[in-house]
């Protein structure tokens, strides 16, 4: 099993109707600004231990369990739309770190999220990382009706039972799906995750700690026009890092791609890229050191 070097602290926060799971790491430090930490989709806020603990040097960090992820309250929506998690980031922020500047790192889906939330509240960022956030593809008006007809169509699905996501029967099960499909995770890592990432039922079986309303689309359309104007309006300074093994291609089967990434990033008035090897999406499963080194430097 992994051995953590820095414990976390466990605790829940009330806000917009919500019961929040959020962890930390350290202690707030006169001058120093604290590091939001935020996870992708499936994900958790523990899925962060391995970076913390590569730190050089111990920070105060904050990482949610997004809703209706891990032990944050799940179960009271039939769907998720990206305007929740950026008003839970600001009401998180405003319990935190109301009269700081914070330092905003999120991966994946949270790093979707915490680049638009860098253009919406610029004044509340002192430097923002992005770890394989390439947001969705761009649509078109056309598609519209499909999409809703779409929704719509998951959420009866949904309310049928045809979306739940599968148990397990032990924490080892867990631990060889992680291991699946990330082929770099080594086993003490994924005995260690399997332990955060899912919980043991009534039943005996182990689930994962995710709603499966996650799996339903979001009804409205991406606008690109949108997203980029926002980009626009980021003020800090921003580090973008990619996994040498980028899977955009295997995601979205040419419907969008890394070199249609890079064009939307032009709009970020300030921003670095780094690329960590030998790491596929899950870069802080995969290289947790390396990357470690890249955040703090960056943060320096």
């Amino acid at each position: 099993m992994y051995s953590e070097k820095r414990n976390s602290q466990s605790q829940f926060v009330a806000l917009r109707r919500q019961r929040y799971h959020v962890r930390t790491w350290g202690e707030a430090k006169p001058g120093q600004a604290p590091l939001f930490m935020v996870h992708g989709w499936m994900d958790v806020a523990a899925s962060f231990q391995f970076v913390i603990d590569a730190f050089q040097t111990e920070r105060y960090v904050i990482a949610p369990d997004w809703r209706g992820y891990g032990l944050s309250d799940w179960g009271h929506s039939d769907n998720y739309w990206y305007p929740d998690y950026l008003a839970d980031l600001d009401f998180l922020i405003d319990h935190f770190s109301a009269d700081q500047p914070i330092d905003l790192l999120g991966h994946s889906m949270g790093g979707h999220v915490v680049t638009l939330y860098a253009g919406i509240r610029p004044e509340r960022i002192r430097r923002l990382i992005n770890l394989e956030g390439f947001g969705v593809p761009a649509t078109q008006p056309g598609q519209a009706s499909k999409r809703y007809a779409q929704w719509m169509d998951q959420l009866k699905a949904f309310q049928r039972g045809e979306l739940a996501l599968r148990s397990y029967d032990s924490l080892a099960g867990v631990a060889s799906r992680l291991m699946k499909t990330n082929r770099r995770l080594s086993q003490d890592k994924a005995d260690w995750l399997a332990r955060h990432w899912s919980r043991q039922n009534a039943n005996g079986q182990w689930e994962i700690l995710g709603d499966p309303a996650h799996r339903i689309v979001n009804a409205q359309l991406t606008r690109l026009d949108e997203t980029l104007e926002i980009y626009q309006r980021i003020t800090a300074p921003c580090l973008m890092v990619e996994a040498e093994d980028n899977q955009m291609d295997f995601w979205y089967r040419g419907r969008y791609c890394l070199a249609e990434f890079h064009e939307r990033l032009k709009h970020v008035p300030r921003v670095t890229q780094a690329k960590v090897q030998d790491a596929g999406h899950m870069l802080h499963h995969d290289q947790p050191q390396p990357l470690a080194r890249l955040i703090e430097n960056f943060l320096a």
